[in-house]
Protein backbone atom coordinates (compact mmCIF):
# COMPACT_ATOMS: atom_id res chain seq x y z
CA UNK A 1 0.00 0.00 0.00
CA UNK A 2 1.48 3.29 -1.08
CA UNK A 3 1.25 6.46 0.95
CA UNK A 4 0.27 9.44 -1.13
CA UNK A 5 0.71 12.96 0.15
CA UNK A 6 -1.69 15.44 -1.33
CA UNK A 7 -0.18 18.85 -1.80
CA UNK A 8 -2.69 21.51 -2.57
CA UNK A 9 -1.93 23.53 -5.64
CA UNK A 10 -4.72 25.98 -4.97
CA UNK A 11 -3.55 29.57 -5.08
CA UNK A 12 -3.26 31.51 -1.87
CA UNK A 13 -6.34 33.77 -1.63
CA UNK A 14 -4.26 36.45 0.09
CA UNK A 15 -1.42 36.44 -2.44
CA UNK A 16 -1.13 39.62 -4.47
CA UNK A 17 -1.22 39.06 -8.20
CA UNK A 18 0.53 41.30 -10.72
CA UNK A 19 -2.77 42.97 -11.58
CA UNK A 20 -3.50 43.69 -7.93
CA UNK A 21 -0.01 45.07 -7.38
CA UNK A 22 -0.35 47.25 -10.49
CA UNK A 23 -3.71 48.59 -9.27
CA UNK A 24 -2.35 49.39 -5.81
CA UNK A 25 0.76 51.04 -7.24
CA UNK A 26 -1.35 53.12 -9.62
CA UNK A 27 -3.54 54.20 -6.70
CA UNK A 28 -0.44 55.23 -4.72
CA UNK A 29 0.95 57.09 -7.73
CA UNK A 30 -2.32 59.01 -8.15
CA UNK A 31 -2.40 59.83 -4.44
CA UNK A 32 1.19 61.09 -4.65
CA UNK A 33 0.27 63.22 -7.66
CA UNK A 34 -2.59 64.72 -5.66
CA UNK A 35 -0.27 65.40 -2.71
CA UNK A 36 2.08 67.31 -5.05
CA UNK A 37 -0.63 69.68 -6.31
CA UNK A 38 -0.85 71.96 -3.22
CA UNK A 39 2.89 72.61 -3.57
CA UNK A 40 2.38 73.75 -7.17
CA UNK A 41 -0.96 75.57 -6.78
CA UNK A 42 -2.15 77.50 -3.76
CA UNK A 43 -5.78 77.12 -4.83
CA UNK A 44 -5.69 73.35 -4.18
CA UNK A 45 -5.54 72.15 -0.59
CA UNK A 46 -5.36 68.70 0.94
CA UNK A 47 -5.64 68.60 4.72
CA UNK A 48 -4.11 65.18 5.33
CA UNK A 49 -2.79 62.17 3.46
CA UNK A 50 -5.97 60.17 4.07
CA UNK A 51 -7.89 62.74 2.04
CA UNK A 52 -5.44 62.25 -0.83
CA UNK A 53 -5.95 58.48 -0.77
CA UNK A 54 -9.74 58.82 -0.69
CA UNK A 55 -9.69 61.52 -3.39
CA UNK A 56 -7.47 59.35 -5.62
CA UNK A 57 -9.88 56.44 -5.19
CA UNK A 58 -12.98 58.55 -5.86
CA UNK A 59 -11.31 60.26 -8.81
CA UNK A 60 -10.46 56.87 -10.28
CA UNK A 61 -14.03 55.65 -9.83
CA UNK A 62 -15.52 58.83 -11.30
CA UNK A 63 -13.17 58.68 -14.28
CA UNK A 64 -14.06 55.03 -14.82
CA UNK A 65 -17.84 55.27 -14.41
CA UNK A 66 -18.97 58.84 -15.11
CA UNK A 67 -16.42 60.20 -17.59
CA UNK A 68 -17.25 57.81 -20.47
CA UNK A 69 -20.94 58.73 -20.23
CA UNK A 70 -20.12 62.44 -20.28
CA UNK A 71 -17.75 62.01 -23.22
CA UNK A 72 -20.46 60.25 -25.24
CA UNK A 73 -23.12 62.81 -24.29
CA UNK A 74 -20.90 65.75 -25.22
CA UNK A 75 -19.43 64.19 -28.35
CA UNK A 76 -20.76 66.87 -30.74
CA UNK A 77 -19.22 69.67 -28.67
CA UNK A 78 -15.99 67.69 -28.33
CA UNK A 79 -15.78 67.21 -32.09
CA UNK A 80 -16.50 70.90 -32.76
CA UNK A 81 -13.81 71.95 -30.28
CA UNK A 82 -11.35 69.46 -31.78
CA UNK A 83 -11.20 67.50 -28.53
CA UNK A 84 -10.50 70.44 -26.22
CA UNK A 85 -13.83 69.99 -24.45
CA UNK A 86 -12.36 66.83 -22.87
CA UNK A 87 -10.25 69.19 -20.74
CA UNK A 88 -13.44 70.87 -19.53
CA UNK A 89 -14.93 67.48 -18.63
CA UNK A 90 -11.75 66.58 -16.73
CA UNK A 91 -11.88 69.88 -14.84
CA UNK A 92 -15.55 69.44 -13.94
CA UNK A 93 -14.96 65.91 -12.65
CA UNK A 94 -11.91 67.05 -10.68
CA UNK A 95 -13.99 69.84 -9.17
CA UNK A 96 -16.81 67.37 -8.40
CA UNK A 97 -14.43 65.09 -6.52
CA UNK A 98 -13.16 68.09 -4.53
CA UNK A 99 -16.74 68.75 -3.46
CA UNK A 100 -17.37 65.10 -2.57
CA UNK A 101 -14.21 64.36 -0.56
CA UNK A 102 -13.75 66.08 2.77
CA UNK A 103 -10.26 67.47 3.20
CA UNK A 104 -9.71 68.01 -0.54
CA UNK A 105 -10.56 71.51 -1.76
CA UNK A 106 -10.24 73.28 -5.11
CA UNK A 107 -10.96 77.02 -5.21
CA UNK A 108 -12.88 77.20 -8.49
CA UNK A 109 -13.34 75.95 -12.03
CA UNK A 110 -10.15 77.44 -13.48
CA UNK A 111 -8.16 76.10 -10.57
CA UNK A 112 -9.69 72.70 -11.23
CA UNK A 113 -8.88 73.08 -14.94
CA UNK A 114 -5.19 73.71 -14.30
CA UNK A 115 -5.03 71.20 -11.44
CA UNK A 116 -6.50 68.44 -13.62
CA UNK A 117 -3.84 69.11 -16.27
CA UNK A 118 -1.03 69.14 -13.71
CA UNK A 119 -2.43 66.02 -12.02
CA UNK A 120 -2.42 64.19 -15.35
CA UNK A 121 1.15 65.23 -16.12
CA UNK A 122 2.47 64.29 -12.67
CA UNK A 123 0.59 60.99 -12.66
CA UNK A 124 1.87 60.16 -16.14
CA UNK A 125 5.46 60.99 -15.19
CA UNK A 126 5.37 58.90 -12.02
CA UNK A 127 3.72 56.00 -13.85
CA UNK A 128 6.39 56.13 -16.54
CA UNK A 129 9.13 56.04 -13.92
CA UNK A 130 7.64 53.38 -11.63
CA UNK A 131 5.80 51.01 -13.97
CA UNK A 132 7.42 48.81 -16.62
CA UNK A 133 6.46 49.13 -20.26
CA UNK A 134 4.13 46.13 -19.92
CA UNK A 135 2.30 47.92 -17.09
CA UNK A 136 3.62 45.72 -14.27
CA UNK A 137 5.47 47.05 -11.24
Amino acid sequence: MALYIYISSAPDPFALTKDTMRLLLTWLINAAALMALPYLMHSVTITHIGSAFVAALVLGLVNTLVRPVLVVLTLPVTVLSLGLFILVINALLFWLVAHLVEGFHVAGFWSAFLAAILYSIISWALSTLLLNKDGNP
